[in-house]
């Protein structure tokens, strides 16, 4: 920690010195912006000395997920511990190994609309946590882009990639990663018989993709996985007050249907909001494989992603009754998720006239990622391990909001009793997530872009017709 504190003493010393007022080329208006943004950073600079002094800055734990705390707290466990994402990422991995033929289509078609030189490949993978997942998409699209390029006939191409995540995230942990790929790459292409893999670059890009990322008519494939289940906030009306999820942490099964409903229009707002944006950042003949965590009934009280979130839930209730956790925290904690329904998703794609379904896929993914069975009736290896690599999951994605709400004190006690809860579940019910998978290419002649109002009917099955151009 002090070593941290003083690296961000230093760039804020750094920063403060170029942004003092008084540089004479600087108009007045500018001088006076300058000041406010020098206070701001010597505020910081002085919050950063006391770390280094030993002092802890004080803190606000929040009742609520607001949406400015979702994108400057919300990440993944970083670093490389045994409770980290990096360590815990199996169920992520697995998605995308399954998701690659998709992703070779959707690289092979934007291959063959590239036409202009110089041929330079924008990529931008949105959510791309921390972890040797990160640099696996990386390495899948190098290496098609490699396949397709020789089959074609084409002429080289570099690859410009955007790893994009939330602020917080660990992108050191990716970047400490990077000579080690490169090394990886290189062996990859002599076992290719000494073919050149195309050059590639590779850049982090921190911010929330509910904003404009990268410049209009920049991109030509957009990724997205187990990322966009996952709100820019919680339901403005559960900020306020107006309405209570009690003792649960997210939908669950006795969820009043006005929150199930105030979740369902929470997601649909954000997510035409991201059609929105991605419609402006692609080139025209760009694609985009997304890639969500979803739910395969009508109702949404039923996705199998909250069922798991409600035995949390029961693992805080424990808690709560043993007086570790207050009940007002507890009631007031809600998760910003919602998990759509396939139909869901393509009614929200149609709606905003933006883009086209070309394939879309559903498949189901254990809950324990290293239960690789495809029995439906047992886990591998037993409950109780299964219980604990769940547990393990879980905490990796959601320790930062727990902290943030409940404190780190509580942490190994709670997912504890969450992994016998999983295992006891897990016992009767071998259950799965399902995941979905679509393809999206820019609708030809659509309108500007502009965001959808939310449809008439929410529960999940609104009747748009599908536009598809082919399925897989």
């Amino acid at each position: 920690m002090g070593a941290k504190a003083a690296i961000q003493v230093n760039a804020y010393q750094i920063l403060g010195d170029n942004s003092r007022p008084g540089f004479p080329f600087l108009s007045h208006q500018k001088r006076q912006k300058s000041h406010l943004i020098f206070l701001k950073l010597s505020q910081r600079r002085h919050e950063a000395t006391e770390l280094l002094a030993g002092h802890q800055p004080k803190l606000q734990r929040s009742t609520h997920v607001h949406a400015t705390e979702v994108e400057h707290v919300f990440h993944m466990k970083g670093g490389n511990g045994e409770t980290s994402y990096a360590k815990n990422s199996r169920l992520q991995r697995k998605a995308i190994l399954e998701t690659k033929p998709l992703l070779e289509m959707a690289i092979a078609e934007v291959c063959m609309s590239m036409t202009a030189l110089p041929r330079t490949m924008v990529v931008a993978d949105l959510g791309c946590s921390c972890g040797p997942n990160a640099l696996l998409f990386v390495s899948e699209v190098i290496c098609t882009v490699a396949d397709r390029l020789k089959t074609f006939g084409h002429n080289p191409v570099e690859i410009q990639f955007f790893l994009n995540d939330l602020p917080g995230n660990d992108f050191n942990h990716v970047f400490r990663s990077l000579a080690e790929f490169h090394m990886c790459m290189a062996e990859e292409g002599s076992a290719e018989g000494g073919d050149e893999l195309p050059a590639y670059y590779i850049a982090g890009l921190p911010g929330s993709f509910y904003r404009r990322l990268l410049p209009c008519r920049s991109v030509h494939l957009f990724h997205s996985s187990y990322c966009l289940m996952w709100c820019s906030q919680v339901p403005e009306e559960l900020l306020e007050g107006k309405y209570v999820n009690e003792g649960k942490i997210c939908i669950g099964a006795t969820t009043p249907p006005a929150v199930v409903k105030l979740y369902q229009e929470q997601f649909h707002r954000d997510f035409s909001r991201f059609l929105e944006l991605r419609s402006m950042e692609l080139v025209p003949g760009g694609q985009m494989v997304l890639t969500i965590l979803g739910r395969k009934h009508r109702d949404p009280r039923t996705g199998e992603l909250f069922t798991l979130y409600a035995l949390l839930a029961q693992a805080l209730q424990c808690l709560l009754l043993e007086g570790r956790v207050e009940k007002e925290k507890l009631d007031g904690f809600n998760l910003p998720l919602y998990t759509p329904s396939v139909e869901e998703v393509a009614a929200a794609v149609e709606a905003g006239g933006l883009f086209d379904v070309r394939r879309v896929q559903l498949f189901q993914s254990n809950w324990d990622p290293h239960d690789d069975s495809e029995d439906s009736n047992a886990v591998t290896g037993g409950a109780r391990e299964s219980g604990e690599n769940v547990a393990r999951v879980t905490r990796a994605v959601l320790e930062a909001l727990l902290v943030q709400h409940l404190g780190e004190c509580v942490l190994d006690e709670l997912f504890a009793v969450f992994a016998r809860l999983v295992a006891a579940h897990l016992e009767e019910e071998k259950t799965k997530f399902t995941v979905v998978v679509l393809v999206l290419s820019l609708r030809e002649g659509r309108k500007e872009a502009s965001v959808p109002r939310a449809p008439a009917s929410v529960d999940g099955h609104a009747h748009a017709k599908m536009r598809v151009a082919s399925e897989v």
